[in-house]
């Protein structure tokens, strides 16, 4: 058959336009991917926090959807947060606030969250990702903690400072360029400003070493209430957090008053807790 040049015109552009179908078949295409966390459990007073909205009272069902989205729990309240994939569950303690630092798809379509715990204490349940690209992070005033699947917790003090505990698998815990492995059965402290602490063995300790001193300066009478906690663990007076050292010592000056209670509870990471009444009698 003779080609004409018409003819040869025509097969060349079916050709060129085969190329380009077979070109576009093999471009990578990109799916959006509605990322979340829902608010499945609620005890008490628990807030939902959504970017540009005025804060109310949440709901189950409710979702994190946008970077600033949150909760806030109030005293004798908590949550649970369901993350999107189902692969677990981050569970928010009283008189803690999470919000949602970023909500990522990786390359080879694995989910990377980010939270964002502000205060308060966190525990979380979270089984081994199926992709390399997924990974869940924790975020506090002190650094950054990463898993793929481990059950473990955080409390994070007025001041900052982060106390992290794991029950089971394996946290990296990175601050200042510096990152340590807390493996299962193993905690660690990590101070704002300065890099995560070695690795200690676990404790879930709540024990409370305590000393009381009495003074008197002019006509008024007051105690000083020195304290000693696992550095990794928070202490409340009451429902107020205290601040301790980084050795988890803790000194209180209250004004004296005949025959009072003083209530203090430690907390560890895990969530353990103990109320220590202390009978301060003048």
């Amino acid at each position: 058959m003779k080609l004409t040049l018409p003819l040869i015109t025509t097969l060349a552009s079916l050709l060129l336009l085969g190329l380009g179908w077979q070109s576009a078949a093999q471009q990578p295409i990109s799916v959006r991917i509605e990322r979340w966390l829902a608010i499945r459990q609620i005890l008490g007073n628990v807030t939902y926090l959504r970017q540009g909205a005025a804060p109310r009272s949440a709901q189950s069902g409710d979702r994190l959807q946008t970077v600033g989205d949150g909760v806030s729990t109030g005293k004798h309240s908590a949550t649970t947060l369901e993350v999107d994939t189902g692969i677990g569950f981050v569970n928010v303690a009283e008189n803690t606030q999470v919000k949602v630092a970023w909500l990522k798809v990786a390359p080879d379509t694995g989910r990377i969250t980010r939270l964002n715990v502000i205060k308060g204490q966190v525990r979380l349940q979270i089984r081994r990702f199926t992709r390399r690209g997924s990974n869940l992070e924790i975020q506090t005033p002190a650094g950054v903690s990463a898993v793929r699947g481990t059950q473990f917790g955080i409390g994070v003090q007025p001041d900052g400072k982060t106390g992290l505990a794991t029950r089971a698998g394996k946290v990296i815990t990175t601050a200042q360029g510096k990152t340590v492995a807390v493996p299962a059965g193993f905690q660690n402290l990590t101070i704002p400003g300065e890099p995560p602490l070695p690795a200690v063995p676990l404790k879930d300790d709540t024990t409370l070493n305590y000393r009381i001193e009495r003074e008197l300066v002019g006509n008024n009478r007051r105690i000083r209430l020195i304290g000693q906690v696992d550095p990794v663990n928070t202490v409340f007076l009451g429902e107020k957090p205290q601040t301790t050292d980084r050795n988890g010592r803790f000194e209180l000056l209250l004004p004296a008053i005949l025959n009072q209670t003083l209530q203090v509870t430690v907390v560890t990471p895990l969530g353990r807790r103990q109320d220590h009444p202390l009978k301060i009698r003048l």
